[in-house]
């Protein structure tokens, strides 16, 4: 009994301690450990992030390259961006059709490439024609380095522009036309804004992102290599569906009209055939409102041993292209 009578002061103190401590934890305010977020710049580029930010812009016509062909520049985000624009004469307040071109390497490039000819038809027919040349290109400032930046600015381009023609004294009505490249991002625009600004595409490129870039990733030097490992850093941080127009198809309002070559070896027919099916599930449910459907025309054109720029059908296509367009501007 002597020998376990030692203890007690032991456990005394020891609870006394005990106490002490937790005393002097309730006191002492808790230190939460700070977690750096890290940073991520292309957060602001989402589709959905891009939808909710204003655009605004003036448009400048410049010299006269030819009767009827002016260079003309806008700003977008600061940074200078220029173009040709293809303007009908005697026009004072005419239509204008915003026109997208397809991919085209920077070092071969001139203002006009991919646009020019059906720009000048849009213009015998009373359409004025804009196409941008996009930052790095023409007499536009560059782009930032980063590959993704550059890309995701040729909507934010895009968009400015639109938002310039509309407060623009020369513009009427305004109409989108996008070939390839130039349809992805003419999709893409209307995502973003969810506009009804009509549009026609040629062969657009339609599949999702990355893909949509990874499919022509042997066409570079390197075979694709380089963007290959920037891309994979991309998908570490970013959620690539959130930059997928596949995504965001039931955002789209305008109507739209697709021409596609059977020949087409840049854009394979299966694409536009399988967006055509998944625009349809996306934007003509039986819930939706009756109004809206009527509005979401689709008209989906074929042509049989046309190519990418359908060689062979150009004729038919531009004649379709511009009764499209006055059955929604007028004569």
């Amino acid at each position: 009994m002597r020998q376990k009578l030692w203890m007690v002061p032991l456990v005394i103190f020891l609870g006394g301690l005990g106490m002490g401590v937790w005393l002097w934890s309730r006191s002492v305010p808790m230190i939460t450990p700070v977690i750096k977020r890290r940073d991520r710049p292309l957060d602001k580029y989402t589709i959905e992030n891009l939808g909710k930010r204003e655009y605004q812009s003036q448009i400048f016509i410049d010299d006269e390259v030819s009767p009827g062909v002016f260079k003309f520049h806008f700003d977008s985000d600061g940074k200078k961006v220029t173009g040709l624009a293809h303007v009908p004469n005697g026009c004072k307040k005419c239509p204008v059709i915003v026109q997208f071109r397809g991919y085209v390497e920077r070092d071969i490039y001139q203002p006009g490439m991919g646009t020019k000819r059906t720009a000048e038809a849009f213009a015998k027919n009373g359409f004025i024609s804009l196409a941008p040349d996009f930052l790095g290109y023409g007499e536009s400032d560059n782009p930032p380095d980063d590959v993704f930046a550059e890309r995701f600015l040729t909507y934010v381009t895009g968009l400015n522009l639109l938002a310039g023609i509309e407060s623009w004294e020369k513009a009427g009505s305004i109409g989108i036309w996008g070939h390839s490249n130039g349809g992805q991002i003419a999709l893409t625009v209307l995502e973003i804004s969810q506009k009804e600004y009509p549009t026609v595409l040629w062969a657009p490129v339609s599949k999702p992102f990355p893909y949509s870039i990874l499919y022509y990733t042997d066409e570079a030097e390197d075979k694709g290599k380089l963007l290959r490992k920037k891309l994979a850093k991309f998908e570490q941080d970013y959620d690539v569906d959130l930059y997928s127009l596949t995504n965001y198809l039931d955002r789209i309002t305008a109507p739209l009209q697709i021409h596609q070559g059977t020949a087409d070896e840049a854009v394979p027919q299966k694409w536009s055939d399988e967006f055509i099916k998944g625009f349809k599930i996306k934007n003509f449910p039986a819930k939706r409102d009756p109004a809206l459907q009527e509005k979401l025309k689709i008209s989906y054109y074929l042509y049989p041993g046309a190519d990418h720029n359908l060689v062979g059908a150009w004729d038919r296509v531009v004649r379709r292209d511009v009764e499209f367009f006055r059955r929604y501007f007028g004569p």
